[in-house]
């Protein structure tokens, strides 16, 4: 088994243009973006949207491999609170989280966005739901 997937999703992930890799040993998720033009605001610093797009999906996918590691089910998001702490401009940035608790169909989930010099830019904390069937 590989040590490491990457999860290639059509749709979002193709237009935002992250990476979204998956520790098959841990289960633990990181979302990584280097900034470009698109992924900046009218202020030239990283849009608040993109943030929290990458927060739901390191989020996301870290309550999918609380729930199955192997079978990676599927989930929604039913809530997600964002903390904005700085900005970036350039660069590249990166998304971990961690599921804090949860049963068999809610995982609650705490992320963290930082830059590629490990200052914190936003954190996150959600609760996601296992969809079955």
């Amino acid at each position: 088994m590989p040590v490491k997937r990457i999860i290639e999703d059509p749709g979002c992930q193709q237009l935002v243009g992250y990476r979204t890799e998956i520790d098959a040993r841990t289960g633990a998720c990181r979302v990584s973006l280097e900034l470009a033009p698109q992924h900046l605001n009218r202020n030239g610093l990283l849009h608040g949207g993109i943030v929290a797009t990458l927060m739901d999906v390191v989020c996301g996918n870290t309550a999918s491999q609380h729930f199955d590691a192997l079978a990676h089910p599927p989930v929604v998001t039913v809530s997600l609170n964002l903390s904005y702490v700085t900005a970036a401009r350039r660069g590249r940035v990166e998304a971990t989280a961690k599921a804090t608790g949860g049963g068999a169909s809610l995982a609650y989930v705490a992320g963290e966005l930082v830059d590629n010099g490990g200052h914190v830019l936003a954190t996150a904390s959600g609760v996601f739901k296992r969809i079955r069937g």
